[in-house]
């Protein structure tokens, strides 16, 4: 084994309510699915059936050794009608903080992860004046069910949401392969205000750390674009980590980079290695964004949230992984503070539009719902047993 990881480093795995619970027919995200001449290619439709079959995906966590499990409560159960909580569903959430302790798992839970209420969005989403003090009565019904649980996160890439949302304006459908529009600044300032304010309302949990994830974009310059880059790093991402300041922990969220050009972000080069996304095959890029994230944040811990890559082939899933992690382990030895590593996803589910890229650890017979382990979920359940990555 090479040089192990921090002692109690926490090793995980990390899913989302919509992708992989299914039916979740009160959010946005549903009536986007399902309206006639939607751009969303696929419907989430079942997902992968874990609003039931939630215990088995603990036990597949536990069983693998990994030691985290990172999922999100779902605002549309929780909060069907404005100001009305379905005692039920916070229960049922409440039901799988449990698993995990029960399980000896460090349950990781995300309050909003892109969907939102149909009557939320409605009454104007993000842009409505009191949306940071809608969402943050929300938190307040949720805080309830917590005991136990140490980390939480507020609100998943805040900077895509306000990417989305600029997006969805120009009815037009974006994705890490094209050129990202500009956050809507706007939806950005109501986020960072609903951030706060969930956090005013975790307060009182003394045991519980909360933050939230930005989606780290690892923008670098092409040849002659340095001040471009620059410019468009501070827009997409460096805001949103500048927001992060004095939270407890940030979550890194990495996948590949972004090439910013003196007219702004290219596509990759036509031939470089590709995943199934389109997204450059760029495992370094973990290790640039928690470097990025130190640098402007240097007194704030970091949790990698999410890392992973979609993939058809799981040999190159492990590949992937093994770059990312030993980038990682290098800047952990060389003094930033990172407190886990949770990997994207679980289960191959709903990509918001298409099951087809494939991040899982585990496939899902979309039929049957049956879980199968890949190779590349006994390597890092290997990884975690032994906190140190494999010499070879």
């Amino acid at each position: 084994m090479s040089q192990p990881f921090p002692p109690g480093f926490l090793w995980g795995a990390a899913t989302s309510a919509h992708q992989v619970e299914g039916n979740n027919t009160g959010s946005d995200w549903w009536a986007a699915e399902n309206r006639s001449g939607s751009r969303l290619g696929e419907r989430s439709g079942d997902a992968c059936d874990s609003l039931h079959r939630w215990p088995e995906d603990l036990d597949l966590v536990a069983g693998l050794g990994l030691t985290a499990y990172r999922f999100g409560i779902e605002w549309a159960r929780i909060e069907p009608e404005p100001g009305r909580f379905s005692l039920a569903m916070l229960q049922h959430y409440r039901q799988i903080i449990a698993g995990c302790l029960q399980r000896s798992i460090t349950p990781i839970v995300t309050l909003h992860h892109f969907t939102c209420p149909r009557w939320f969005r409605a009454d104007g989403g993000w842009t409505a004046p009191h949306a940071p003090a809608t969402f943050a009565r929300y938190v307040a019904a949720v805080v309830p069910i917590l005991g136990g649980v140490r980390w939480v996160c507020t609100i998943n890439e805040p900077n895509m949401v306000a990417i989305m949302h600029a997006a969805t304006r120009k009815a037009s459908t974006q994705q890490l392969t094209a050129s990202l529009p500009d956050p809507d600044q706007a939806v950005t300032a109501a986020l960072i205000a609903a951030h706060r304010a969930a956090r005013h309302e975790l307060a009182d949990l003394s045991e519980v750390r909360s933050g939230w994830t930005v989606a780290n974009l690892n923008a670098q310059a092409a040849e002659g674009a340095a001040q471009r880059a620059d410019d468009w790093r501070r827009l997409h991402e460096d805001q949103y980590l500048a927001a992060a300041a004095e939270d407890d922990f940030v979550g890194v969220q990495a996948y590949t980079r972004a090439i910013i050009g003196p007219a702004g972000q290219q596509p990759p080069a036509a031939d470089v290695r590709r995943t199934l996304t389109g997204w450059e095959f760029y495992p370094q890029a973990l290790a640039d964004a928690v470097r990025h994230t130190a640098g402007l944040l240097p007194r704030v811990p970091i949790l990698v949230t999410e890392n992973g890559i979609a993939t058809a082939d799981d040999s190159e899933r492990v590949e992937y992984t093994r770059g990312a992690l030993t980038g990682l382990l290098r800047a952990i030895g060389d003094g930033i503070d990172v407190r886990g590593y949770l990997h994207w996803s679980l289960l191959d589910n709903y990509e918001w539009g298409s099951y087809r890229p494939t991040f899982g650890l585990v496939a899902v017979d979309r039929d049957t719902f049956a879980r199968t382990l890949k190779p590349s979920a006994d390597w890092l359940g290997g990884v975690a047993r032994a906190n140190a990555l494999p010499a070879d």
